[in-house]
């Protein structure tokens, strides 16, 4: 029975050396290598974060305020506004398109057309009442117009303007006052 109790105790001891201390080394092993290899952060939390560490280095976002300093939002600074007389500027546009053809050739050129005014309501409401003959008036301007005269910034300028002196002319005859200080062109095909 010695030797059984002997064998034992040997048996044990080469168990624990031979058995135990190896997982224990092999847990130890993992542990470490955990701790020093794995990501704390996801890849793109890592992106980020070098985003904004570059970000805060080339001086494109705030540092990161410092004992004492408190994260509070800037106050806003109210400045005055100057106050100026304006007026208000209404606004019609005609509701079809003018077609006409041109002056001396057979290209014809349609547009839509709008007309402003800062004096009261009441020029817009002429405009509306009177379309009919102001429509005319347009087309009829258009057409004294050739290809070569509307061509470019300068020759639609030029054409706004007739338009625009052949619609207060009309409104002149027709209720005794213009009003109408701008044309504008919301298209213009020239085919």
């Amino acid at each position: 029975m010695a030797e059984e109790e002997k064998k034992r105790k040997f048996n044990l001891k080469k168990v624990a050396i031979y058995g135990f201390a190896p997982i224990v080394f092999i847990a130890i092993g993992m542990g470490a290598g955990a701790l020093l290899f794995m990501q704390s952060e996801t890849p793109a939390e890592q992106v980020e974060a070098l985003i904004e560490k570059k970000l805060k280095q080339a001086g494109q976002l705030p540092s990161t305020p410092t004992e004492g300093e408190q994260l509070a939002e800037p106050q806003k600074v109210y400045k005055d506004t100057p106050t100026t007389d304006t007026f208000v500027t209404s606004y019609y546009t005609f509701p079809d398109n003018f077609t006409t053809n041109l002056k001396g050739s057979k290209a014809f050129l349609q547009v839509s057309l709008g007309v402003s005014t800062q004096y009261d309501a009441t020029v817009m409401e002429n405009v509306e009442l009177h379309q009919l003959a102001l429509r005319s008036q347009v087309l009829g301007v258009i057409s004294e117009f050739s290809v070569e005269e509307i061509q470019g910034k300068a020759g639609r300028d030029a054409l706004a303007t007739a338009i625009q002196s052949a619609i207060n002319e009309k409104l002149e005859d027709l209720e005794g006052f213009g009003g109408v200080e701008d044309v504008f062109f919301t298209s213009f095909v020239l085919q």
